[in-house]
């Protein structure tokens, strides 16, 4: 083989790890960096700064959803190549496709493009309480029993497990704690057969409960059937639905998330607060304000948020409040505002933006900064008990905040609005 035959060997070589190189590249690019689905208001333009790897291009052939400055569509597909800011407005209401392609070819992701009408919220911030009755009883974890004859003995140990549901006993309905106990107590010694739900899943499970050495029949079994705690409410929308703490409301013991079949919105009051230091949060102190009022129902305990129905005038709220909806889009790294009750009185408060993650619905979409200096003075930055206090940005309610930075407490996670208001619709719908 002559030098130059190896020489073109080489460059052909060349060639084509760098073509794999560049689609590989654009796969994960897209993949992580692209989000799968986008909403955009219709009639408004939407800008998006999310820039295409090189070589890939943007296409629809969906006359109902404009690219880039197009006043109209001619027939076939429009394709944006670009790495500069692009924008998507939608004319007719509805859910439409824009397919990213490498080399106007290769098809690389699927855009969903949700037209949606415009909407508008009433922020909240105001401290809450929520009560959460459980679907079915929750195992906590299993114990030691002292049977008759004196020996230590832990009959449900790998039988069942924390964060399992028991739905039945020996065929009768548990609802509750009582129905439980009742249940295995009139059983006697016999085997206890359980209906249980895990991790989605239903299962039947034997227990052979104990004759312990006070004279009750048991199965070494540690549960709960309700739960409660405070934080903050986000929104509440024109027709009474709210949101709160953007996160779940996890189990104090097992860490997992609780599955509530109803529950309680309460007010709560706020007595004290623990200011957050590095690698310590601190929380703000108070207490629920159970009364014969009622608040608000709650029927939906998911990772986006606790939500449920309320009266605007149960929080001296005014459709007049209401600010509108800030998409995903929308958010800019940059000066913005929480709402929170620190120190019992709702008030705004100064953060910044310091990042935004659009391509991801989790409740960690945003990083924030608190930089007021009269929060950073009452609570040393976000603590627990602010979770869901609403974002705010030019005019805008965007998210809300979720966690506390461990390690800074003047830093936290937020979530978009647009995350938890699509897990609203579709709590609502159930």
């Amino acid at each position: 083989m002559t030098r130059k035959q190896k020489y073109r060997q080489f460059l052909i070589r060349l060639i084509w790890i760098m073509i794999i190189f560049t689609c590989l590249f654009s796969y994960y690019y897209i993949r992580h960096m692209i989000p799968e689905k986008i909403r955009v208001v219709v009639g408004e333009e939407g800008t998006f700064q999310f820039s295409l790897p090189w070589g890939s291009t943007l296409e629809t052939e969906n006359e109902e959803v404009l690219l880039g400055s197009i006043s109209n569509i001619p027939e076939g597909a429009v394709r944006i190549n670009t790495d500069r800011a692009f924008t998507v407005e939608g004319t007719s209401l509805g859910s439409y496709d824009m397919d990213i392609k490498l080399f106007g070819w290769l098809p690389l992701r699927n855009i969903q493009v949700d037209v949606v009408e415009s909407r508008s919220v009433i922020p909240g911030g105001e401290s809450i309480g929520l009560y959460l009755e459980m679907d079915g009883v929750m195992v906590v974890g299993t114990s030691e029993l002292t049977d008759k004859e004196g020996s230590i003995v832990e009959p449900a140990y790998g039988i069942v497990k924390s964060g399992d549901y028991i739905l039945e006993a020996n065929g009768q309905p548990v609802a509750d704690k009582e129905a439980l106990i009742a249940a295995i107590s009139s059983n006697g010694e016999a085997p206890c057969v359980f209906k249980i739900r895990r991790d989605g899943e239903m299962i039947e499970a034997k227990v052979n409960t104990v004759l312990t050495s006070d004279g009750s029949c048991k199965a070494g079994i540690w549960v709960r059937d309700d739960a409660q705690g405070i934080g903050t409410l986000t929104y509440v929308d024109e027709n009474g639905y709210f949101g709160a703490l953007g996160h779940a409301m996890s189990d104090t013991d097992t860490g997992q998330q609780l599955e509530a079949s109803e529950g309680d919105l309460q007010k709560a009051q706020i007595q004290d607060v623990i200011k957050g230091q590095s690698g310590t949060p601190g929380s703000l102190l108070g207490t629920i304000v159970y009364s014969d009022s009622h608040w608000g129902d709650v029927f939906g305990n998911t990772q986006a948020g606790v939500f449920g129905h309320t009266e605007l005038a149960n929080w001296d709220m005014k459709a007049a409040d209401a600010l509108p909806v800030g998409f995903k889009q929308d958010v800019k790294l940059g000066p913005a505002s929480i709402r929170c009750s620190a120190d019992g009185e709702v008030k705004e408060y100064d953060i910044e933006i310091i990042k935004a993650d659009i391509t991801t619905d989790s409740n960690k979409g945003m990083v924030v900064q608190v930089t007021d200096p009269e929060l950073l003075e009452l609570t040393g930055g976000i603590v627990q008990g602010m979770s869901g206090s609403p974002i705010i940005q030019d005019g805008k309610v965007v998210g809300a905040v979720t966690h506390v930075f461990v390690q800074d407490s003047t830093k936290g996670y937020g979530i978009f609005l647009e995350t938890m208001l699509e897990k609203q619709e579709e709590t609502v719908k159930k």
